[in-house]
């Protein structure tokens, strides 16, 4: 069984995970898990979370952390910045969209590889993002086993997100996403309906 933990932060973005969360629990061979800073946090939409591990506690062998955007990423965690460092360093997955790109970007740990955000120009006072060279204007960006995206990409991060851990093959991934990228209907007339 393979399990992706969650990063979520107090006033955590509902819809980021939202998709995600939902396609790796169908899958037989995935688990999802949750993790923060603190035992309970609460979603910008209300709703509340209680989390499966505090930050120390999150397992080494986790096939993927997926940090969630949100309204409290300017907190101060050398123990997030240690856990992501780590496992950017190896070879381990990490995805991370809106306001955990700048976490990461405050960080210093995206001064090594290509990457998105919500603008670049955000991270001016930075001290330790030295790479704007590295910055990518696309919704999401894939560079080895970091997966980085903007606020407005949810559907295109769980589309990456799931090929870059091979969920499923590549063209299902696509599919699955098309649904909701293009509606009932549309997926429809390109697809055929997924439900007869």
């Amino acid at each position: 069984m393979k399990t992706v933990v969650f990063v979520l932060l107090d006033e955590y973005a509902d819809w980021e995970g939202a998709y995600l969360s939902s396609q790796f629990n169908q899958l037989p061979n995935w688990t999802v898990k949750t993790a923060s800073v603190q035992q309970k946090v609460s979603s910008m939409g209300g709703f509340k979370t209680s989390v499966d591990y505090f930050i120390s506690d999150i397992p080494a062998d986790v096939e993927l952390l997926v940090l969630i955007g949100g309204n409290s990423w300017y907190l101060e965690s050398q123990e997030l910045t240690n856990l992501v460092a780590n496992r950017l360093v190896t070879g381990k997955k990490v995805a991370a969209i809106c306001g955990a790109v700048d976490f990461l970007a405050r960080n210093g740990l995206l001064n090594d590889r290509k990457h998105t955000g919500n603008a670049v120009y955000l991270w001016q006072k930075y001290e330790q993002y030295t790479n704007t060279k590295g910055f990518v204007e696309q919704q999401v960006v894939v560079d080895s086993l970091l997966v980085t995206a903007n606020g407005t990409a949810t559907l295109s991060f769980t589309n990456e997100v799931l090929k870059l851990v091979n969920a499923m093959p590549d063209d299902q991934v696509d599919q699955t996403i098309a649904l909701h990228q293009l509606g009932f209907y549309t997926y429809c007339e390109k697809f055929g309906n997924p439900y007869a």
